[in-house]
């Protein structure tokens, strides 16, 4: 009270007479006449004195609701209030009374904590399944105890910490499937499930294996060339063979269905969702079909753009983009099937791409991955570090898996790639070198990596139950516990016009790409999106031949929403018709480059 003004007043004495007279006439106004009364006494006051007048009034408009509410039989609104609570708020909040402490113990606050989670983020729901969890979550599930959920959150965060690690260090099991093929080998296409992997074989043949036994449970017939690519739901399998052929099965008894002839040359790759399909082929045309039924699937538009082989398409509700060895990516409207734009920028011709959201990332014969904004086709970032043509490649919002001729599989940051202050020798978090022969597809989640090759084996890398006992797979010895390739590769063997590492744009804030999560089972995508092999012994692919000086690029980007990037473009120099396939290697001489 020191800084208060020490004006002269009346005695204590004095002082306590008159504040009693005072408050017996204060008793006697009504509450509005004590309120006016207050408010003319704080308007002759200054600050410091409304300081002080407020610190005394603090702790008398504080009031503990979550205690109150259950006093008058509002439980329930009083969990509902702290239902909202993060992880760290609500470990707080138990230690504000033991009150509180109840009301969050009764109402299994940390259970309904989990159950948000678990609806709302793919990691949390594929943990759940695979740690066995789900059962105790949501009103069907069998009640545990408030504690069992108190232990179980921060048990649930470790998982992931350390799923985050071994992705990061890769520390994986490894599960091998010997797919011993009758005649030419090699696994071209493949897609799983929790139950199930569906393989795509150079021998004409697709095989669906059982994901716990790792056992080959049905195989099926009528291909007449290699089966170059496949795509399944809950209703049907739809494969592409080098036959020329499109076949529909029946995904629970294996019968051909349907069988569409139009190519004229090898299907190199087919996508379909929501009552649409678009496959694309060596003829160099992209057939957009509608699909009414199994049986009834109908032409809808033939698009002819590209000069070379069409390798790979994807599409959603805006765009269809495929990718061709003539080194170029064509996009397209998906309500109009009209020409949009073409993205230049790859030197020899392109293997695999997908499409999500704004963002196309492709791999191409030059051994480089290139990161693209679709709306505005500007390259975002390129990386190298492959030694051979890149063959396969699927990115979920946090990580691009990619796959090459090298046998090489390879783990990059998403994210810092969309970040140009990051350094391009920081992006390649892990190499993974366990196949013998070229990779030919891939596919992943947020827990393990599917792959196949020319080895005629299908890889499964797990980066969750890592301690676990090794599973007994198909062949003595193929299962191991591993770490990847430490040898985090950088971009340094691909450089640009200048002779330096290639494109270094400003910074591309990451967004939007949580709108979606590229999940790819259980009816998931067609992965890697490369051409594939054919039947007659050499790869459908080979070289995508680029012939010619290189072709120097420098795309900017944008969209995703990301903010548009400014850079120097040297005009693409124009690629022959015949450029995008080798003579045929002979089947003896395959692996050689």
């Amino acid at each position: 009270m020191n800084f208060l003004n020490h004006k002269p007043g009346v005695s204590d004495e004095q002082y306590q007479k008159e504040v009693g007279e005072c408050w017996q006439r204060v008793q006697n106004w009504s509450e509005k006449q004590q309120v006016d009364y207050v408010q003319i006494m704080l308007y002759s006051m200054n600050q410091i004195q409304h300081g002080l007048i407020n610190r005394h009034l603090q702790p008398l408009l504080q009031r503990d609701f979550i205690s109150t509410l259950p006093a008058r039989g509002l439980d329930q609104v009083a969990e509902n209030i702290l239902s909202f609570l993060d992880a760290y708020t609500l470990k707080q909040a138990e230690l504000v009374c033991k009150e509180w402490q109840r009301v969050i113990a009764d109402g299994l606050l940390w259970k309904r904590l989990i159950e948000r989670n678990v609806r709302v983020n793919p990691l949390w729901m594929g943990l759940a399944n695979r740690k066995g969890w789900m059962t105790n979550l949501f009103k069907n599930a069998s009640q545990k105890p408030h504690l069992y959920y108190r232990k179980l959150y921060p048990e649930i965060t470790r998982d992931i910490q350390r799923l985050d690690e071994n992705w990061r260090t890769g520390k994986y099991k490894m599960s091998k499937i010997q797919c011993r093929s009758e005649q030419s080998k090699g696994v071209y296409c493949l897609q799983y499930d929790d139950t199930k992997i569906v393989s795509g074989l150079r021998d004409n043949t697709i095989k669906l294996w059982d994901r716990n036994a790792l056992e080959c449970t049905k195989t099926l017939h009528g291909h007449t060339g290699s089966v170059l690519c496949l795509q399944y739901d809950d209703q049907v399998i739809i494969t592409g063979s080098s036959d020329s052929t499109v076949r529909v099965w029946d995904v629970n008894g294996g019968e051909n269905v349907n069988t569409l002839i139009h190519h004229c040359e090898a299907v190199l790759h087919l996508r379909f969702d929501d009552g649409m399909m678009v496959t694309c082929s060596k003829d160099r045309s992209i057939v957009v079909w509608d699909m009414v039924t199994p049986r009834e699937i109908n032409m809808r538009r033939v698009l002819v753009g590209h000069r070379a082989a069409v390798n790979v398409v994807d599409f959603d509700q805006r765009y269809i983009v495929s990718a061709s060895g003539d080194r170029t990516i064509k996009v397209w409207s998906t309500s109009t099937c009209e020409f949009v734009r073409t993205l230049n920028g790859h030197k020899r011709g392109i293997a695999c791409l997908q499409y999500r959201d704004n963002l196309v990332v492709s791999g191409s014969s030059d051994n480089d991955i290139r990161l693209w904004d679709i709306e505005s086709g500007f390259c975002i970032r390129s990386l190298d570090g492959h030694d051979e043509l890149v063959r396969c490649i699927r990115f979920d919002n946090y990580r691009i898996v990619s796959g090459a001729y090298d046998g090489k599989i390879k783990v990059w940051d998403l994210k810092g790639a969309l970040d140009q202050r990051v350094h391009s020798q920081d992006l390649c978090l892990q190499t993974l070198e366990q196949h013998t022969g070229r990779v030919f597809r891939l596919q992943f989640d947020e827990f393990q990596i599917i792959s196949s090759s020319h080895d005629d084996t299908i890889i499964i890398w797990d980066f969750l139950d890592t301690d676990t006992p090794m599973l007994g797979v198909n062949e003595a010895g193929d299962d191991s516990i591993g770490r990847a390739s430490m040898t985090s590769l950088a971009p340094s063997s691909m450089p640009n016009s200048s002779g330096h590492a290639s494109t270094t744009n400003p910074q591309v804030p990451f967004q939007n790409l949580s709108a979606y999560t590229s999940r790819v089972h259980p009816a998931g995508l067609n992965q890697g999106g490369a051409s594939q092999p054919s039947s007659r012994g050499h790869d459908m692919i080979g070289r995508l031949n680029a012939g010619g000086p290189p072709v120097s690029s420098m795309q900017p980007s944008s969209s995703l929403s990301l903010a548009p990037l400014v850079a120097m473009a040297m005009p693409p120099r124009p690629a022959s018709a015949n450029e995008s396939l080798s003579p045929p290697l002979s089947p003896n001489n395959e692996q050689q480059s």
